[in-house]
């Protein structure tokens, strides 16, 4: 899980050029909470104002993907809110060159909002989705980035623990929050819902109606083994960097028991979630068990050790958790996003990787508790999609886009079976969450993305 954006090369620039401007994050921090500010009359005037230079690169990348660009269309009201924004905040980058991904994230989440709105699309209470939300959404995420994830504030950086963070949900009845330091850290955020905020976020880019939950009866008796004190694991396959808030959601449309469960599910992520500027405040709502991968530990041979001890200490974290019993947890097996193939458009499932699969069973056996594994079949590529090639570092160009998603959670597959037909486990978990898959995309209207064999 990481949610990558323009904003992080932003971001890892400005912290690269504090040294060579006359220039503190806290600068930009300020110029954040003014953005997020700003007041519907505010944007009212802007909109009689407004301009389309900062659409280009919107259209260009939404080209790149395969998507239809919104920004050309975008309304008045959005779009002078969306200048006003951009305008603000570029008056204080140091570099001119920052404004591009800068301009070209803000643009797509305006841009995913108002074609929201035009679609008719509401808030969950109710409400219409508006380009003054926009403004407080993005403001708030930046100020956030900003302040946690680039140390704009007294206490600097917020730090996660080594291998285990338990989502920051407010400081009512969580213990954590009689630590005087975290207080400090978090100042007037304290009682902020870090959860609640990632989904905020996402949800008005997300055409919950038309979005699918598969499943269902799967998903409730996943629940009540959960609430037995049983461990779930749901081996997903893996499409955006918003995932976490793409389960939330769905959740939430089956029942308000279930999307209760969303919170409490254990996200298995790389350690780039816990240093991005901008994937921290995301992060910080979430229970997350940080992994290296494979690839990222033979990557260096000099860190390999020190990467491998953590692992070591992330799977004694995870196993003393499914020891007590009743933890649910999310795990790609493939260890990445699914990519889109550039000659066809199709988007295949990246496949399982069988070690991985292996460990959590593993795993399982080991905690002494009834532990029950269920293919997830996830349809979110539309909302952030990845890069079409894999991108060393961070920084890497997002879209976002108001679409439909999708969820099916599979039967449950049974953990039998020896070492010498461990295979056939990793193959029928994956080919269910391929059958899954590929219902999802058929009933979405997807067609276009099934992959061939």
């Amino acid at each position: 899980m990481k949610f990558s954006t323009a904003i992080l090369s932003v971001a890892l620039a400005l912290s690269a050029s504090s040294t060579t401007h006359a220039f503190t994050s806290s600068t930009i921090n300020n110029s954040v909470r003014r953005i997020s500010s700003l007041g519907a009359a505010e944007i009212k005037e802007a909109s009689t104002n407004s301009s389309k230079d900062t659409t280009s690169t919107t259209a260009a990348n939404a080209a790149t993907n395969g998507l239809n660009d919104t920004s050309s269309t975008l309304s008045p009201e959005f779009e002078g809110a969306r200048d006003m924004a951009i305008a603000k905040l570029s008056a204080s980058l140091p570099n001119p060159a920052l404004e591009k991904p800068l301009a070209h994230f803000m643009s797509e989440y305006f841009a995913a909002l108002d074609t929201a709105a035009k679609a008719g699309n509401k808030n969950a209470d109710g409400s219409d989705i508006t380009a003054e939300q926009a403004m407080k959404e993005m403001g708030r995420t930046l100020q956030y980035g900003m302040k946690y994830g680039l140390g704009a504030s007294p206490k600097g950086k917020f730090i996660f623990e080594d291998v285990r963070h338990m989502a920051l949900r407010g400081s009512k009845d969580d213990t954590r929050y009689e630590n005087e330091s975290l207080t400090e850290m978090l100042g007037d955020d304290v009682d902020v819902d870090f959860y609640a905020a990632g989904c905020d976020f996402f949800r008005p880019a997300i055409d919950i109606e038309k979005s699918l939950v598969l499943g269902e009866d799967n998903l409730k008796q996943a629940k009540a083994q959960l609430d037995a004190g049983e461990n779930v694991v749901f081996f997903a396959n893996h499409q955006s960097e918003a995932d976490p808030q793409v389960v939330s959601c769905l959740f939430e449309k089956v029942s308000d028991e279930v999307g209760e469960l969303a919170g409490q599910i254990t996200y298995v992520a790389g350690h780039k979630v816990t240093t991005d500027p901008l994937a921290v405040p995301f992060s910080m709502g979430r229970n997350l068990l940080c992994i290296h991968s494979k690839k990222h530990i033979d990557a260096d041979p000099e860190t390999k050790p020190a990467k491998s001890k953590q692992n070591m200490a992330a799977m004694s974290s995870m196993l003393q958790g499914m020891k007590t019993g009743g933890m649910a947890i999310w795990v790609a097996p493939s260890g990445g996003r699914d990519r889109r193939d550039v000659d066809t458009g199709k988007i295949p499932i990246a496949p399982f990787d069988q070690k991985t699969v292996d460990m959590f069973r593993l795993m399982g056996n080991k905690s002494k508790k009834p532990t029950h594994f269920y293919p997830m079949s996830m349809v979110s590529y539309d909302l952030c999609p990845p890069p079409d090639f894999v991108e060393a570092g961070v920084g890497e160009q997002r879209n976002v886009r108001y679409t439909p998603i999708g969820i099916a959670i599979m039967d449950e597959v049974p953990n039998v079976g020896g070492a010498e037909k461990r295979h056939l486990f990793t193959e029928r978990a994956e080919e269910e969450c391929i059958d899954g898959y590929v219902k999802l995309l058929n009933e979405l209207d997807m067609e276009r993305y099934v992959p061939t064999n």
